[in-house]
């Protein structure tokens, strides 16, 4: 897993990207409605589960089934938020803290679980995970635009833990591959 990991290092990189994007679109236009948030976050939830698929895709060790769980959580989420799109919004806050606590507990177990001395920067995309989700849970009455900035805050920082992810697992594949001169 490690080598097909760091041979994707920029499908990791890329899912960081999609989530600061994700985010700043959250944090600079916060008076979008609830179904253009239920249709922007599942187009975000439905893409992070479709790149966390594709990262674990051509290996059949027992560490890939955390990024697969991920990913089939990421996607199923996303394809709810479009068969659905009229769903109240304390419905969408429990979808997204839920979807956000069980995305944190497969990154923290995929993070102690990767050989790279058991990996901060993921096990840290899964706490924030988790402590967003919680977050959201105890505070679902807080209005739309209140769980926007949550959600925008969250993506920002999950996306840069992802980003810098990636960003050193490209150095890790580099260290691996012998460089053609």
């Amino acid at each position: 897993m490690f080598e097909i990991l760091t041979g994707k290092w920029w499908v990791v990189a890329l899912r960081g990207v999609l989530a600061i994007v994700f985010g700043v679109i959250a944090l600079v236009y916060p008076g979008a409605t609830l179904l253009s948030l239920a249709l922007v976050f599942g187009a975000y939830a439905l893409l992070d589960g479709v790149f966390a698929i594709f990262a674990a895709f051509g290996y059949g060790g027992r560490d890939a089934v955390w990024y697969v769980l991920e990913g089939l959580l990421g996607v199923a989420v996303g394809v709810a938020t479009f068969f659905y799109p009229n769903i109240t919004a304390q419905a969408l806050v429990y979808l997204v803290g839920f979807w956000a606590i069980m995305t944190g507990i497969f990154e923290i177990v995929a993070g102690f679980e990767l050989p790279i001395s058991r990996d901060w920067l993921l096990v840290l995309a899964g706490v924030v995970s988790v402590v967003f989700g919680v977050l959201v849970f105890f505070n679902p009455g807080t209005g739309a635009v209140a769980v926007v900035w949550m959600i925008g805050i969250y993506a920002v920082l999950f996306g840069i833990t992802m980003l810098v992810f990636g960003i050193r697992l490209r150095g890790l594949h580099n260290a691996l591959v012998p460089q053609a001169s």
